[in-house]
């Protein structure tokens, strides 16, 4: 059995990594570079990066921070923002990520999607969905949750497998930030349709969300923020309970 995965997020303004409720309201949470040692030193399975203005601003995502993060940090990195071209997943890959998350491009480009992972693999081309539940279905919206897309969920991440991602990143607008449980029925529609990993994100508030993910739904793994800021929590105490719990999950 594939073993699940603890993924902290780290949400990047200005250089510094921030967090906010239903992608809004942001705060500032500290210094990135210093926060991924630490979750070094904890061996995370994994680290996102969000770099959440980059689309908005029409610029690419903050790479002089990857490398940085890359030079002390050993375990998989995930970047997105502004992921626009080829040669921007290229700049990413050199710097140090091992994947690259596409969000809002992958709604007017899908050839981006396509030569990304003829040229790179599968394996780095990572598909994110910002999702908000509105009268009973899942609404998708990109440039972080600012526009509002035509396109059903099905459909998008049916033309999106079909170009080749590897990798689905998906999060709950409406549950960000609120630490109220991760969304399990949009996990499980997501999870039903495709046969790739998905990574849920949006709602953990503490590791009882976590089990409560992993035991309702096929989720490959877990991406959080807001339990690590704002409360008295880490990465070895959440894989802990998970384990105590009969969780599939790494020991280190």
């Amino acid at each position: 059995m594939l073993k699940k995965r603890i993924i902290p997020t780290l949400l990047l303004r200005n250089g510094r990594m921030v967090k906010g409720i239903n992608f809004d309201n942001f705060r500032d949470t500290g210094d990135p570079i210093f926060a991924s040692r630490v979750y070094n030193s904890q061996y995370v399975d994994e680290l996102v990066f969000l770099d959440i203005d980059a689309t908005n601003e029409g610029r690419r995502t903050n790479a002089k921070i990857i490398a940085e993060v890359s030079k002390e940090c050993f375990m998989p990195l995930t970047i997105g923002g502004g992921v626009s071209s080829v040669e921007i997943i290229r700049e990413l890959l050199n710097n140090g990520a091992d994947k690259v998350v596409i969000n809002s491009a992958a709604y007017t480009d899908s050839d981006l999607i396509r030569k990304g992972a003829n040229r790179f693999g599968s394996q780095c081309i990572v598909l994110g969905i910002d999702v908000k539940k509105e009268d009973g279905a899942f609404i998708l919206y990109k440039n972080s949750g600012r526009t509002r897309c035509d396109i059903s969920l099905k459909d998008h991440i049916k033309n999106m497998v079909e170009c080749g991602v590897g990798e689905i990143f998906v999060n709950n607008i409406s549950n960000d930030g609120v630490m109220q449980g991760y969304d399990l029925d949009l996990i499980n529609k997501v999870t039903d349709l495709v046969n790739i990993p998905v990574i849920a994100c949006g709602g953990a508030g503490n590791f009882q969300h976590l089990v409560d993910a992993y035991k309702g739904t096929n989720v490959s793994g877990l991406a959080m923020a807001s339990i690590y800021h704002f409360g008295d929590n880490n990465p070895i105490r959440a894989r802990a309970h998970l384990m105590n719990n009969q969780i599939p999950i790494k020991s280190v």
